[in-house]
């Protein structure tokens, strides 16, 4: 059984003091049923006639737990001194219930206006805890002239402090703070001014519910959050909250995804494939797998002990050595039939890839119960393919977009433009989670591809002006200017990348190349580089 989840609002009170931008703390009295000795930000449950007026919650609840008045009349303006006083004295009664706030407030000519507060974040609480929230988190200006004065039960104690020191304190066990909390202060970090930090909550373009997940695993019962690699996972394979899936990527067990799809992680950890490749398993009563992995006896065993005599077909997204080596062995034993495209040539390619039946973009399989529709998205290997199962909207990528990283772009047969526009071709498709080769599943799909292209102009805008300042270099002289404090083992990949981000911008005319060595095509006091690359 689970407690019933009740709407709650938070209120981030924020100020321009001497020292930088300052947020207002409260901390509650140890005897508190929940988050007892936290230092929290105003807030707490709607009450029962407030319904959605989320803004109105959050005021009330400032009120009547530090007494700020965070309401305006007609012309926008927070209540005078005086004004302030007046509905103070009131606070008992709306507490007690034996006055409505929103009365108090009309007897000043105040209103709660839903504009002065930028709504910014969204938290819920997990399931198996006593009490569960989902609070929605809005920014707002300290009125001028009113004092904090908390109530003194709930809350026994305010402070003003700057974000990066209530966070050290909390790193120095000075303080408690709950894992929002910390997030936000996190983010009111970056900011030096109200205006700063408001001004970026009203661009964000959505605001994506953090919703706490419960996971079991090697080190016992852990919560995850939006920003945990497993959090999106963990929501996909546990919808109901049985709060039983696991978190572990274990080499060699299985790992049911959901009614269509289990995983199977190979035993080839590393630093380019992470825990080791993902080798899906797909279908009912008969199967598909997906990118078999690397030669390997126990993980071929493995495959074979899931499948039981189901497996009918073998795809592999590209033909790179961890990905597709074992499907030759897999179909020796089972006689499914091969598909994908041949590898073209190159060292890192697996030449033992033989497919039966050659994969065309847009081409569908059938196996019996699902559909999986062949993508051709080119750029990390030229024969790259993902895969769509129709019946989820899951997208296996293979290392066209991976967990926790950005791949490797190597030429001649990796190419960043192609890379680049296949990731905007997946734009295109209705993609709920993303199942990579490497790592946990990845979701909110759409906004995780815009990262990975963002990252890449990034990058490439990195390339453009470390050219301009060197005037002239090769790959190696450019990699630490491009790529600073990268770890040896790093090293050859990011310079192949690095190799992919120049070949683009030669062909875009933004730098030239003669016998290794790069230049600025842009004449000396031009200016900055065009974003799209043109000279």
């Amino acid at each position: 059984m689970t407690a019933s989840i009740r709407a709650a609002c938070t209120v981030v009170v924020i100020r321009d003091g001497e020292p930088g931008l300052e947020v207002l703390l409260l901390r509650r009295t140890l005897d508190a049923a929940f988050m007892g000795g936290f230092h929290v930000f105003p807030g707490g449950a709607a009450g029962e006639d407030e319904g959605a007026r989320h803004a109105f919650t959050a005021a009330r609840e400032a009120f009547e737990e530090c007494g700020l008045v965070l309401a305006v009349d007609a012309g926008g303006r927070h209540a005078p001194p005086d004004a302030w006083a007046a509905i103070h004295a009131r606070r008992a009664d709306v507490q007690a219930g034996t006055a409505s706030f929103a009365e108090v407030l009309a007897l000043h000519g105040l209103g709660v206006a839903d504009d002065a507060f930028a709504y910014f974040d969204r938290w819920l609480t997990p399931a198996g805890r006593p009490r569960r929230f989902d609070t929605r988190f809005f920014l707002a200006r300290a009125p001028e002239g009113q004092v904090v004065a908390h109530d003194g039960n709930e809350i026994v104690d305010s402070r003003w402090m700057r974000p990066d020191d209530a966070l050290a304190a909390a790193g120095r066990d000075e303080m408690k703070l709950g894992n929002a909390t910390r997030a936000t202060l996190q983010m009111l970090a970056r900011h030096a001014t109200v205006d700063e930090a408001i001004a970026a909550a009203r661009a964000m373009p959505e605001v994506e519910p953090n919703r706490g997940c419960i996971a079991q695993g090697s080190r016992g019962e852990r919560v995850f959050h939006r920003t945990d690699a497993a959090y999106h996972e963990i929501h996909w394979c546990d919808p109901d909250e049985t709060m039983q899936t696991t978190y572990d990527l274990v080499p060699g067990t299985r790992k049911r995804l959901d009614r269509f799809v289990a995983r199977i992680v190979a035993p080839n950890p590393g630093p380019m494939t992470g825990p080791g490749t993902n080798s899906y398993v797909i279908g009912e009563r008969e199967v598909a797998v997906i990118d078999p992995g690397p030669i390997d006896e126990a993980h071929l065993a493995a495959l074979l002990a899931y499948g039981a005599g189901r497996i009918r077909w073998i795809l592999c997204t590209h033909t790179h050595r961890d990905h597709s080596p074992a499907a030759a062995a897999l179909a020796a034993v089972t006689g499914a039939q091969v598909l994908g495209m041949p590898p073209p040539p190159g060292s890192r390619q697996d030449e033992s890839f033989a497919p039966q039946r050659v994969l065309r973009d847009g081409e569908t399989v059938e196996l019996g119960e699902a559909t999986l529709t062949a993508i051709h998205t080119p750029g990390h290997a030229s024969n790259h393919l993902c895969y769509r199962l129709a019946q989820t909207g899951m997208l296996f990528t293979g290392d066209h977009v991976m967990q926790g990283s950005t791949v490797v772009i190597a030429p001649p047969d990796g190419n960043m433009r192609r890379y680049l526009a296949s990731l905007e071709r997946l734009l295109t498709l209705p993609i709920a989670i993303i199942a990579p080769g490497h790592g946990y599943l990845i979701g909110a799909a759409h906004r995780e591809i815009r990262k990975l292209i963002e990252h890449r102009l990034w990058r490439e805008a990195r390339v453009r002006d470390a050219v301009a300042r060197r005037g002239m270099g090769n790959v190696d002289e450019l990699l630490d200017e491009v790529y600073p404090d990268l770890r040896p083992v790093l090293r050859a990949p990011a310079a192949m990348s690095l190799r992919a981000h120049l070949d683009k911008l030669v062909e875009d005319g933004a730098v030239r190349e003669a016998q290794g060595r790069y230049r600025s095509a842009v004449p000396p006091g031009a200016g900055a580089f065009p974003r799209d690359g043109t000279p």
